[in-house]
């Protein structure tokens, strides 16, 4: 799927393309990205995002497309020769120099005066608030502020295209929630576009304004988080942002303003229609938290279905319930807790009914 804005951004690849001998690493991705964005590859190991970024920032070579940056075509400059800054995973930094001289590495290597260096670098450190540190060397940091000095040094350059990769992937889960809202700010604060790639979709979710989910080289869809979430384009958008059930079935009814489907579970009805051919297979996705769950028979009478509870989990902030239902297939729910008491009384073995609005359900041809 090509970004349908691929022609209008600062950033922009032209069915880029590349093969390591007969493996198909990156398949004819055209993508835009606009001046001052926070965009993300998101994909798992092997799906070509990283592939994609090192092709960006010129270490890797395009087998073929084209890679605009600010109208200019970059794809045959060599990386030292782009307006870009990548800052990597371990983040790089030299053991023997200290904070400030790690920041100012890459401006003495372009040769820039010792007063604009002087000046770049407290700069730097100010905007990440690590100026007190300045003197320390990387080993007396905590992961989170060496982190912070990685990308001091990546935007010290004033780079025009800022390329993440896996940027907080080396802190623990605590620390790397409280570092996604310190590097978004930062960089919205300078106000320059980065790419970043990750394969946790909470982080992307959280840092970028839109999102590209990618599988075996292809762009599967772009969008903001919400519309990925909302409105995934196809079974595996579904399942991979979030968790999902995924009920398989067969169309039944299709008009103007609503459809429905026999599954296993039996008819489910959706508040929208497909335009599609009745008893073509399909499936409709649902999210766990747009389910309700009870042991009496609600007052509605669509999407109502039968189970019996099999397992339950306590995460604090909400508890998981997955359901058997009279097919046997596993029906995950997600119920918030606002109440420091169970009021449920739902336990292991009860049975249950579960059920949502016909506005729920989402419908997936692919």
């Amino acid at each position: 799927m090509a970004d349908k804005n691929a022609k209008d951004g600062y950033l922009v690849t032209e069915k880029l393309v590349k093969r390591f001998d007969e493996a198909l690493a990156v398949d004819e991705v055209s993508l835009s990205v606009g001046r001052g964005e926070i965009f993300a590859l998101l994909g798992s190991s092997g799906c070509g995002k990283s592939t994609l970024l090192r092709m960006l920032a010129g270490f890797e070579k395009p087998t073929s497309g084209r890679i605009l940056l600010g109208g200019q075509d970059v794809a045959g400059l060599q990386p030292y020769e782009r307006p870009i800054n990548m800052m990597f995973q371990s983040y790089a930094l030299f053991p023997h120099l200290d904070i400030w001289e790690n920041i100012a590495f890459g401006l003495k290597r372009e040769g820039l005066a010792k007063a604009e260096i002087q000046q770049r670098v407290g700069e730097m450190l100010d905007l990440v608030q690590l100026g007190p540190y300045a003197k320390r060397k990387p080993h007396q940091l905590s992961g989170g502020q060496q982190q912070r000095v990685a990308l001091a040094r990546s935007l010290a350059k004033r780079p025009k295209l800022l390329l993440l990769d896996e940027p907080l992937g080396a802190l623990d889960k605590k620390l790397r929630e409280q570092t996604q809202f310190e590097l978004v700010n930062i960089i919205e604060k300078v106000g320059v576009t980065c790419v970043m790639v990750t394969h946790d979709q909470e982080e992307a979710m959280t840092m970028a304004g839109r999102i590209a989910v990618m599988s075996k080289g292809r762009v599967l869809q772009v969008g903001t988080p919400e519309e990925v979430y909302e409105h995934p384009a196809n079974r595996f958008v579904a399942d991979f942002i979030g968790n999902v059930n995924m009920f398989e079935g067969r169309l039944s009814v299709d008009e103007p303003d609503r459809c429905a489907a026999v599954t296993g579970i039996g008819e489910i009805q959706v508040g929208h229609g497909v335009s599609g051919t009745l008893n073509m297979p399909l499936a409709i996705a649902v999210r766990p938290e747009k389910i309700e769950i009870s042991k009496q028979r609600p007052a509605v009478s669509r999407n109502v279905f039968a189970g019996k509870v099999q397992e339950i989990a306590y995460f604090g902030s909400y508890n998981t319930y997955i359901v058997v239902a009279s097919d046997g297939s596993r029906v995950r729910i997600t119920e918030a807790n606002t109440s420091r008491e169970d009021i449920s009384g739902i336990t292991w073995e009860d049975s249950v009914f579960f059920w949502w609005g016909d506005r729920a359900g989402i419908v997936l041809r692919d």
